[in-house]
């Protein structure tokens, strides 16, 4: 079952009620899990670019969406050979500031996966 998104401020977010306070990704079967962001900042030296080796940890075969909250300010992007790899997949990327990001997941139907950054 899809989690909720209750709410995101600067450093936390609540899903279904309970509190986080890294960042998260949103497995296909709802299991809301610590996102690995090393995988990015091994490359870039920030978490704000997606790396393609974080896009490939990220993304699970079937899903057809991915949503990323890009941050309270919309700070995160995907790396070109990240973008690249979610089409190759057939996995449409929508890439919001959180308050977008949480609302377009809240009404969101099929099989999606979510990536949630909570500062910046």
């Amino acid at each position: 079952m899809k989690p909720t998104l209750d709410g995101s401020r600067f450093g936390s977010i609540v899903i279904n009620g309970e509190t986080f306070k890294h960042d998260v990704l949103i497995r296909l079967d709802g299991r809301v899990i610590k996102r690995q962001k090393e995988l990015s900042k091994a490359v870039y030296g920030t978490s704000h670019i997606l790396s393609l080796a974080e896009a490939q940890h990220v993304y699970e075969q079937g899903a057809a969406r991915l949503i990323v909250g890009a941050g309270q300010f919309g700070t995160v992007k995907l790396a070109d050979d990240a973008a690249a790899f979610f089409e190759e997949n057939q996995c449409l990327v929508d890439l919001w500031p959180m308050s977008q990001a949480m609302e377009a997941w809240n009404r969101a139907e099929g099989p999606i996966i979510g990536l949630f950054h909570i500062t910046c």
